[in-house]
This record gives C-alpha cells, structure tokens and sequence, in this order.
C-alpha cells in the first residue's frame, strides 16, 4: 500500500475496497478496520462496498456490535444501505439467536423499499432452525415462497435442514420430491441433508432408497454423505455395512477425515472390537488424519470397560507426548460410574490412577462414584474408607457422599452404623438437607424419629424438603397421632410449599382423616403460584372416591381435563378399579368411555376385575348394560366361565 503513496500509483477506493475484503475473507475483519481508517483519511471516502465488508465480516464473526457500529457510521455519511447491508446484519443476528432482532432489522430494510433476496430469507431460515424453531423457519419459508421469489438450491436446502434437525423428515422429503418435479435440482447438499435426516430418524430403508437416487442421478457423493452413511450403519452396529462404505469412499477418491475415522473406531470400541478398531487407529495415522483427545477418548474408554488399564495408559502416555490434551475429568468419572454401576468397583477405582497420570485429580462426584458403588456391592468398609482418600487430596465430602453412605448402612441391616455416621454429621455441621428415606425403608421408623428429633435440636437446618419426607413416612407406617402432630408444625411454619410437598401434606391429610383441609390446601395452590401436577389430581381424585365423594372427585376430574393436565393410563384404570370395587358401575362406565376415546387400554388388572366382578357377582346381566358396548363381550367370557 505504501508503494502506491506516489502520486503516479495512488491507490483507488477499489483498490482499498479489494484489501478490506481480503481480510473479510481470511476471517480477521478486525485488521481491515486499520485500512478502512486510512481510507477515510485519504478524503475518498468510504462506499457502500466498503461497509459491507467490514459489516459482513463483523456479522460472521458473532460481533453484532461493531457491525451495527458500523451500520449506524454509514448512515450517518448518507450512504444507504443496500440488500447485502442487511443481509449482513441479519445473519449475524440469527448466528447469535437473536431472532426478535434480525425480524426487527428484516422490517427496516423492507420499511425502505429494498426487497429481501433469497440469501436474507436463507439466514432467516437458518437461524429459525438453529434456534429450534422450526415452525418459524416454515412460516419465513412461505413467507418467501408468497412474495414472488422463487427459492434457490440454498433456501431449500436450508429448509430440509430445518425439518430434519426437528424430526419432520416427510414434509423434508415434499421439499425433495417438489425440486425434482419442479427445480430447482437437487445438490449434493441436499441429498446430503435428507440423507442426514432419515440416518439420525433410524430410517435405513429411506436413506438406502435415497442414497440409490443419488447414485442414478449422477450425483457425486462427497465426504459429508459417506460420514452419514457411515455413522448411520455404525450406531446400529452393522459394521460390515459401514466398512464397506468407507473402502467405497475411498475408491471414489474421498479420503477419510478425522469425522469418518472417530466414527469406525467409535462403533469398534462399543462392540468391543479392540482390535479392529486399533488397526484403524493405525490406519489413521499412516495416513496421516490429524489424532484428537475424541479419538483417544473411544479407545481409552474401550480398554478401561474391558478391564486392561495397562494399555488405556499406554494410550494416555503417547497422546500426552503428541502434545494431545488428555480427556477431561468428567469423560474419566463417567467410566466409573458406570463400571460401579455393574458392580466393578475395582476396576472403577483402579481407574482413578489413570486421572492422577493425566496430570488432573479426582474430583467430588468422582468419589461419589466410588462410594455409590461400593454401597451397592456391599463393601462398607471400602466406602467410608474412601472418605479419609478425599481428605487426602482435599475433596469436601457432601451431603450426598453421606446420604449415600447411611443409606447403604440401612440397606445391609447396619442401621446402628447408619446412626452413628449421621451423628458424625450432626458434630461437622452439615447443615445441607438431609434425608430419613433411608430409616423408613430400613422398617426403623422409631430410629427415623429419633434421628429426625436430633437434627432439630443439633439446630440444623430442616428444609420444608425434610418435614415432608418424614410426615410421608409417618402416613405410610400408620403413626396418624405423629402425622397431625407434625402437620400443625408445618403449618406454624408459616412456609411456602412447593408441589411436591403440596403433594405429600394433601395425602397425609386424607391419610389422618382431615379431607377438607387437604381440600382447602388443594384450592389455595394457585395462591402459592404453583400449578397442580397429575400427580396433585391423582391424590386428590382418588381419595375422594375413597371417602366416597364421588360427586367431588367427578367434578376435579371435568377441572384436570379443562386445565390442559391430560389424564394419563394410570389414573384413568385406577379410578375406575376404585369405583368398581366401589360398586359405582356406572361410573366406572364412564371413564371406560374416556379411556376409550382416548385410544388407552384398560390395564390387565382392570380387566381382571371387570370379569371377576362379573362372574362371581350374579348380578352381571344388570351390570353389563352400564358399561360401554365393546366391554360386552364379557357376557360371553362370564358365560363361558360358567360352563367351565
């Protein structure tokens, strides 16, 4: 540029404009806003051309600020903006999720008279469809299609996009089949979408019958398609299938790319195929496809689920000395949680060396891991030790590692332990919540009590939480005196309650023979701003009908429905075993019908009852006549019944 200074060579805007756009293009916009500076400088003085560049590469590098920065300084000078200007602005907005933003920028632009092009409908579109809102990338769609702008390969190919990553795949393939009828033709990009879409559906036959269409059309697959085929047969384990794609690639001249590679060695390692999937290690490297930490990580993973730690660190050793960063300590916790989950706590502790070699160490829900799965083997004594290990490396043991810990005490009978590891908390203060599940299951409710009572004068902390898992576990085993006790507690509280606990204090009502106050906090739960759950209804309905309210319990139900809370398959069949038992027929009937409508079968035990009351009651000729037609078939079952 300064070889151009001399008056013979001064550079033009154009040639300004040419420079600016070379470092739009290499992605660095920041170092053309130096050359812009002198522009203005020069007194040539900026065009639209020179806006746009900088806007355009502001815009997709996600800086929306300078962008409109820039917008605002070009309208200042009196230099209107064109389509590509707001074109510009509104992909970047939409690569941000700022969605309410570009349709503002979209109603500016059209305010002035310029007409949004196919590329300013295509970001639109786009950034619908990466913002999960598919719905809005059909309605820009249309909106294009009605203002007499003929979609290009792009618009569509962004539409199909759009309908696939949301599970539309039909109205995709409309789009599909409407371009080869009607144009524009279909690309390699396009194929490549539907393709994707039928793979990540599980659609094999489609993406088949698809790639087929491709092949005859003489369309050329690139990489992108033969990765989706690829993946597609690998996640169903079809590896033969998936092989015989990559030598095709291959053949076809498109070499494999780290993609392709992560995704053989990916299926290999989940099939426990180590070998196969260490030769196409090598394969890999022989070729020289760069190695990542997601490469490593399928098969350090394959070697730790199948017990060889020797060579998972090997593989730890030769990445760190590529200068690979190794998987983080979230990938290696995970490995063991699930190995504890199968009960290979060994194994899964063994693990734990492999962190310390990475450089990293093991962090909180990694001894979490460990304890959980010792608990589950029975091994108390590993478990609590772990808690000295965590001391050792300055690891906080929680209110889960405890909770665990008590809960696995109980489960094998050691409720004493349970009790004196619960009391070591109370002494270190943990003050989080704490749970008396445990106690209860452990059939110790008078030990339950004394541990929830020690909690309160320890003066810990007893959330709303705890007060209604123990008022829970008091209605379960029949201690109704201790239940009203602790309700009035509850309600001296003067606390908040959320559903949940909602739930548990209605039922605890009815459990001690207090049905309308469970009905009157039942109607105050949209004072609090809660909305009632099925769960909520469930409670309510079904306890009504036990008090023989059944006028109420049918009126609560018309109130779920019209609240938008859609019954489920359970509520449904236990109410009507309810009324059956009951002997409300007829009402039972009823919701026979809604379960009917709804396209729901009466569960196993339903039925059962329907034809034991039938057959042992005598009274199933009456009875019949109340329930909807298609149960009549009863009749025949209890007459058959008889001549057995």
């Amino acid at each position: 540029m300064d070889r151009c200074a001399c008056p013979e060579a001064a550079p033009t805007i154009y040639t300004y404009n040419i420079l600016i756009n070379c470092y739009r293009r290499a992605r660095r916009p920041d170092l053309g806003l130096p050359v812009f500076g002198r522009l203005l400088r020069t007194g040539l003085g900026p065009d639209v051309f020179s806006y746009n560049a900088l806007i355009d590469g502001f815009s997709k590098e996600g800086e929306v600020d300078k962008a409109h920065d820039l917008f605002y300084k070009m309208e200042e000078q009196g230099i209107m903006p064109n389509v590509v200007t707001y074109s510009s602005l509104i992909n970047g907005l939409c690569k941000t999720k700022e969605m309410d933003k570009a349709e503002r920028v979209l109603r500016q632009m059209v305010g002035t008279g310029i007409r949004p092009n196919n590329m300013t409908y295509n970001c639109l579109i786009h950034g619908y469809s990466t913002s999960g809102m598919w719905k809005e990338s059909v309605r820009v769609f249309k909106e294009m299609s009605s203002s007499r702008l003929v979609p290009d390969v792009s618009n569509c190919n962004s539409f199909m996009t759009a309908l696939c990553k949301h599970g539309r795949i039909k109205e995709a393939r409309d789009i599909f089949d409407s371009m080869v009828l009607k144009g524009p033709k279909p690309d390699v990009i396009s194929y490549g979408a539907l393709l994707h879409g039928y793979a990540t559906a599980g659609c094999i036959a489609g993406m088949d019958n698809l790639f087929n269409v491709m092949v005859c059309e003489g369309v050329v697959p690139d990489r992108h398609v033969f990765n989706t085929l690829i993946n597609a047969y690998a996640r169903l384990g079809m590896m033969d299938k998936s092989l015989l794609i990559f030598e095709d690639m291959k053949k076809q001249g498109v070499n494999p790319d780290i993609i392709t590679f992560s995704t053989v060695i990916s299926a290999f390692c989940r099939l426990d195929r180590l070998d196969d999937a260490m030769e196409k290690f090598k394969h890999m490297i022989d070729i020289g496809v760069p190695l990542d930490t997601a490469v490593y990580g399928c098969l350090i993973q394959g070697q730790c689920n199948r017990g060889d730690l020797v060579k998972a660190k090997e593989l730890i050793s030769d990445m760190l000395s590529k200068g690979i960063p190794p998987p983080c300590i979230k990938f290696f916790t995970s490995i063991i949680n699930n190995l504890c989950k199968e009960g290979r706590v060994a194994e899964g502790k063994d693990i734990v060396d492999l962190i310390i070699h990475t450089g990293q160490r093991p962090n909180l829900i990694t001894f979490n891991s460990l304890v959980d799965g010792y608990c589950l083997v029975g091994n108390m004594k590993e478990a609590v030790g772990l808690l000295d290990s965590m001391e050792s490396v300055g690891v906080e043991p929680d209110i889960y590692t405890y909770n665990t810990l008590v809960d696995g005490y109980c489960k094998h009978g050691r409720i004493d332990d349970a009790l004196t590891l619960f009391r070591d908390m109370l002494h270190k203060r943990v003050t989080q919540v704490f749970h008396t599940t445990s106690f209860s299951m452990a059939r110790r409710t008078v030990v339950a009590k004394e541990m929830f009572h020690e909690m309160i004068e320890s003066g810990m902390a007893v959330s709303i939480h705890t007060y209604a898992t123990v008022l829970g576990g008091l209605c379960r085993n029949n201690c109704t005196d201790e239940a009203n006790m602790l309700l009035e507690k509850l309600f001296s509280m003067n606390v908040k309650f959320d559903i949940l606990t909602s739930n548990i204090v209605i039922r605890a009502m009815f459990k001690v023979g207090r049905m309308q106050e469970a009905k009157e906090l039942f109607a105050a739960i949209s004072t609090y701003g809660l909305v009632p759950t099925i769960l909520t209804y469930r409670v309510m309905i079904t306890n009504l009908i036990k008090e023989e309210s059944f006028e109420d319990a049918d009126n609560l139900f018309s109130s779920m429905e019209k609240s938008g809370c859609t019954p489920d398959s359970r509520i449904l069949n236990e109410i009507i075993r309810m009324l059956l038992n009951k002997g409300e027929i007829a009402k039972a009937g009823h919701y026979l019908s809604k379960i009917d409508k709804k396209g729901i079968l009466p569960e196993a035990t339903t039925t059962s009852l329907l034809i034991y009351l039938f057959s042992v009651n005598g009274k199933y000729r009456e009875y019949i006549k109340l329930l909807p037609e298609k149960y009549r078939f009863l009749r025949e079952q209890t007459a058959v019944d008889n001549c057995i």
